[in-house]
């Protein structure tokens, strides 16, 4: 170990693993604050603990499983960005989220365009050759892929946001601003989901991380308008509930009128 450095030894007659004792170390330099401007290469880790480099890479896989480090093949291990915390109950914007967090939200637009899908406008109450604006976004932190996102509106009340720039703003500031429609309420399901091969490559997804479908209808005066779907990272996100009163119960309801499909 060089003098003064902050990290810990290893102890090579401890029973545990040296793997174990590195993991433990960098975590107690984690909640010191010590990693906030960049996070230590792998072969300075070897350097550090005199360990080898698929002692520092063990050490490293089980602090990706924790959450605390974002480390793959071919890139450089960083420190796990802090997770963007939601409340329930109130019909919100990512963007806002995301803004409110402390972070900058921006998109990667995938597709903007009128076109007719026949599932998605039974579901908002409409014939099955209504014209609908879809938009496709993939919607960065930081930076970084964090939910990738699909929604469609009634183009009668939306077409004008086809000359909207995504990039840098949210759906409804521009549906407000555009269109002079603001969603008065609407309904949300969250539920666990195994992303596929695609969905994992677009949101940058180290393998075993979990994610979270978040089906929506937004409403306008108890009309819906808004069909949404996003796929967004669990390690990255999560949803917050308030819990009411002893004599307030929760009851969570599955609804079962909808396939589950049309991913």
């Amino acid at each position: 170990m060089r003098p003064g450095s902050p990290h810990s030894p290893v102890d090579r007659s401890s029973a545990l693993p040296l793997w174990a004792q590195i993991q433990g170390d960098i975590e107690r330099r984690l909640r010191s604050g010590e990693f906030q401007d960049s996070f230590p290469g792998e072969m300075t880790l070897v350097q550090q603990y005199d360990v080898s480099r698929h002692t520092v890479r063990e050490a490293l896989r089980r602090l990706r499983q924790s959450g605390l480090v974002e480390a793959s093949r071919g890139r450089a291990p960083k420190v796990a960005a802090s997770e963007i915390a939601q409340p329930q109950g109130a019909l919100y914007s990512l963007f806002a989220s995301v803004e409110a967090a402390g972070h900058r939200q921006t998109s990667i637009v995938r597709a903007l365009d009128a076109r007719a899908d026949g599932t998605v406008a039974s579901r908002l109450g409409l014939e099955e050759s209504t014209p609908l604006i879809y938009l496709e976004r993939i919607r960065l932190s930081d930076g970084e892929p964090l939910a990738m996102d699909r929604a469609w509106l009634p183009a009668r009340i939306a077409a004008p946001l086809l000359d909207a720039d995504f990039t840098q703003t949210s759906l409804y500031a521009e549906l407000d601003t555009r269109c002079d429609v603001r969603l008065t309420g609407g309904r949300e399901q969250v539920r666990a989901l195994v992303p596929t091969a695609a969905e994992r490559l677009l949101l940058d997804m180290p393998s075993g991380t979990a994610a979270l479908s978040i089906e929506r209808t937004g409403e306008l005066r108890g009309q819906p308008v808004e069909w949404r779907q996003t796929v967004v990272r669990g390690d990255r996100f999560s949803f917050v509930t308030d819990v009411g009163r002893p004599d307030q119960p929760l009851v969570t309801v599955f609804d079962r009128s909808h396939p589950a499909g049309a991913r």
